[in-house]
């Protein structure tokens, strides 16, 4: 089996030296999808479910693997079996969830499963911060900002929870964000929905608008055409006819004749202007049958009809389509209702309900792309965005580089007679010493955080009839760190995943500098304005709130990239701000001058070289197709920086000692947590415990109602030589309890010289 795994292995973690150990192939996928090979990761996985199928963390490593190679069904296949395989892990849990959310359809179960996450493991940041990527995937920001808050505050250098939480607070939205992922509707089918709708308002507009060009043809032109003596038209065409005979040419009544038209004579004169009214408005109702026809056509597209209201609520661009595809055809006909009388005088008959319903159906796209604008640029808090972006960009080296003890994977993994006696292997009974009693790689415990304990209850002497119940047990010291063994290529990974944060960092900070841009240009503008709309020319000192704004973007902490245009369009507000401020201020004391004029003008020409910037930066990434000054180029953050991800974090195995203890000893007590505070209850029985540690337990119906309240709970387990702490998950299963342990301590029986000296 060795040369032939040997042959088939390219990857740069070699395969472990103890090829028996399911753990030890474990530990190398996980190393190789720290350097980015799913593949060789997958070989590796599998590899340690066959000498082991009933450890879970094989199958979630094989479902982590299949997710980064894009085989997604495949991958929820895989996370489900480590679910039956341990219901209480969190890792397993979080595997599962993070599979799900990857399928159209599945949200809701993706969330069930990241919320037991949280419940199994409260005081782990991933599962919190999985809870908000749901959130923030749906476009609750409220609830996505709340969830990474409780991550951060479980562990301050993760830079994905500070990643995301900026986007949370800038309101992001996925692109075309018109599904709402909670549906069960397939997303093809509502964006079929949505392209029909789209299509539809383009038609009708674009139907519409040519048609009222028309009419406006129609009605207008007539008044400039010659007709009776002394009109304008007369004089003109005269001066044409005589232009061309002086050339020989032959004249505008023979050119037309030579193609087929008619004649001047013969065009409408003002005596036929009258009856041209009722012939434009039934050419405009030849424009709204069409109109129909289309709205007929689209509407068999749209099969999703349920979900429209909520594809509208959740997609301004959608909304502001389909409003105007509903506006076009009131405003157009009101356009007909209002038709003046063809002529001269046309503008001045047809009073203002007309004027702005052709307004509105000729220039709805320029008033769509203004409305969008502006809810771009004012939707979100960038500034603390910024803060949060330039925080995940300085997470210091040392926490970032430094993995907890729990993600030590070896790639070469020491023989049976090297590793510790509390492995699943072990070589002797333990020293009677407290020390971890879990497998080589002891899961993860952060240290600001120990995992809540309903209660801290030493087990009941040899042949006690009951266990002590006291009222307060102060809680045992944690176990002895123990130095993790680096892989072989894990520096590299570590730096490529760091890397990656940095970079998911840098881009939405130079995304956010845009948007701070965008809204300095748009105050800038409109304060620069105040002075005209209000006669009061001291009215632009107002401008100077610009740059005291964007002096203050500056405190954020976030570092400018390095990019021209971003410089040109931070600084031409600034610079017309200061410029009309001054131009007002001296207006207000000195009167209109020519150095007034100058400074007004050097004011507009650096607000117009702010707009040409921005328009050269997104004509430059439009053509590359790199990101843009535009929110689409906001991208979310699944990084952890140097630490292994939570659903990759080894399983808790069990010594042979312990699993010797609980399946042969009536000294286990399962602490808990009851209706009024901690409970310390006996179990019947330990009816069997699994290979991968897993407990099954026969308990009392006080135990499965605390479990139902609070699944975390303390098993303790005597021995004649030692006593064990096995911290785990509860999950009722039929009639029996499954408690699946997430850290195993051993500790020795206090003697007399540890007696408490007074």
């Amino acid at each position: 089996m060795g040369s032939d795994i040997d042959g088939r292995d390219t990857s740069p973690v070699p395969p472990p030296l103890d090829r028996a150990d399911a753990r030890a192939w474990c530990a190398v996928a996980v190393a190789r999808l720290s350097c980015d090979q799913p593949e060789a990761a997958l070989e590796a996985a599998r590899q340690a479910i066959g000498r082991d199928p009933q450890d879970e963390w094989g199958h979630r490593l094989v479902g982590a693997a299949l997710e980064r190679l894009g085989r997604d069904t495949e991958a929820v296949a895989a996370a489900r079996e480590a679910v039956r395989l341990a219901p209480g892990s969190w890792a397993a849990r979080l595997r599962l969830a993070s599979a799900l959310r990857r399928i159209p359809g599945r949200w809701r179960e993706a969330w069930a499963e990241a919320r037991r996450a949280v419940r199994f493991a409260p005081d782990e940041p991933d599962p919190h911060v999985l809870c908000g990527d749901l959130a923030l995937l749906r476009g609750d920001h409220d609830g996505a900002a709340r969830a990474y808050g409780a991550a951060l505050r479980r562990r301050r250098d993760h830079p994905a929870a500070w990643v995301n939480l900026g986007l949370a607070l800038l309101r992001w939205q996925r692109p075309r964000d018109h599904h709402d992922p909670a549906w069960e509707a397939d997303p093809r089918d509502t964006g079929r929905a949505r392209r029909a709708l789209e299509t539809w308002s383009r038609q009708v507009r674009v139907i519409l608008a040519v048609a009222t060009a028309g009419i406006c043809a129609a009605v207008l032109l007539p008044g400039l055409l010659p007709g009776a003596n002394g009109h304008p038209g007369t004089r003109r065409l005269s001066g044409v006819q005589g232009l061309l005979g002086m050339h020989g040419l032959p004249g505008v009544q023979g050119l037309l004749g030579m193609h087929g038209l008619p004649g001047v004579h013969d065009l409408p004169g003002p005596h036929d202007l009258p009856a041209m009214r009722g012939d434009v408005r039934v050419v405009g109702a030849l424009a709204l049958a069409a109109v129909l026809v289309v709205c007929l056509r689209q509407a068999a597209r749209v099969g999703a009809w349920t979900y429209v209201p909520g594809m509208l609520r959740r997609d301004l661009r959608l909304f502001m389509s389909v409003a105007l595809g509903l506006l076009t055809p009131a405003a157009y006909l009101a356009e007909l209702a209002t038709l003046p009388e063809p002529g001269a005088a046309s503008l001045h008959e047809g009073g203002g309900v007309w004027a702005g319903a052709t307004g509105l159906v000729l220039l709805n796209p320029v008033v769509a792309l203004a409305v969008r604008l502006l809810a771009e640029t004012w939707r979100g808090r960038p500034l603390a965005a910024l803060r949060r972006f330039a925080t995940a960009l300085h997470v210091p080296s040392s926490s970032r580089m430094r993995p907890p003890a729990s993600s030590a994977m070896p790639s070469r993994v020491p023989p049976p007679a090297q590793r510790p006696a509390s492995s699943a292997m072990p070589s002797r009974v333990p020293p009677l010493a407290q020390r971890p009693a879990s497998s080589a790689t002891p899961p993860r415990v952060p240290p600001q955080a120990p995992p809540p304990v309903p209660s801290r209850v030493p087990p009941p002497a040899q042949g006690s009839a009951s266990p002590p119940m006291p009222s307060r047990v102060p809680p045992q010291a944690p176990p002895p760190a123990q130095p993790p063994v680096r892989p072989a290529g894990s520096g590299v990974a570590d730096r490529g995943r760091a890397a990656a944060a940095d970079r998911a960092a840098a881009r939405d900070i130079a995304v956010a500098y845009w948007i701070v841009a965008a809204r300095a240009w748009q105050a800038a503008a409109v304060l620069m304005l105040l002075p005209f709309v209000t006669t009061v020319p001291f009215a632009a000192v107002a401008c100077l709130a610009v740059p005291v704004g964007l002096l203050h973007a500056r405190t954020t902490g976030a570092p400018r990239p390095d990019d021209r245009w971003l410089a040109t369009a931070l600084t031409a507000p600034a610079v017309a701000a200061l410029c009309a401020a001054a131009a007002g201020a001296a207006h207000a004391l000195m009167g209109p001058g020519p150095a007034v004029v100058a400074l007004w003008r050097c004011a507009w020409g650096a607000l117009a070289f702010g707009a040409a910037a921005f328009a050269v930066r997104a004509v430059r990434a439009w053509w590359r197709g790199g990101p843009g000054p535009w929110r689409a180029s906001l991208v979310p953050s699944e990084s952890r920086g140097a630490r292994i991800p939570g659903d990759l974090t080894p399983s808790a195995g069990l010594s042979e000692e312990v699993r010797h203890a609980a399946a042969y000893s009536r000294n286990v007590v399962l602490a808990c947590t009851g209706a009024d505070g901690p409970r310390a209850l006996a179990v019947s029985a330990v009816t069997s415990v699994s290979p991968a540690g897993e407990f099954r337990l026969i308990a009392g119906d006080e135990a499965w109602d605390a479990v139902r309240r609070d699944p975390r709970v303390v098993l303790f387990v005597g021995d004649p030589r030692f006593w064990a702490e096995v911290r785990g998950v509860a999950v009722p299963d039929d009639d029996v309890l499954r408690v699946t342990p997430r850290q195993v301590l051993m500790r020795e029986y206090p003697g007399r010289h540890q007696a408490r000296t007074r």
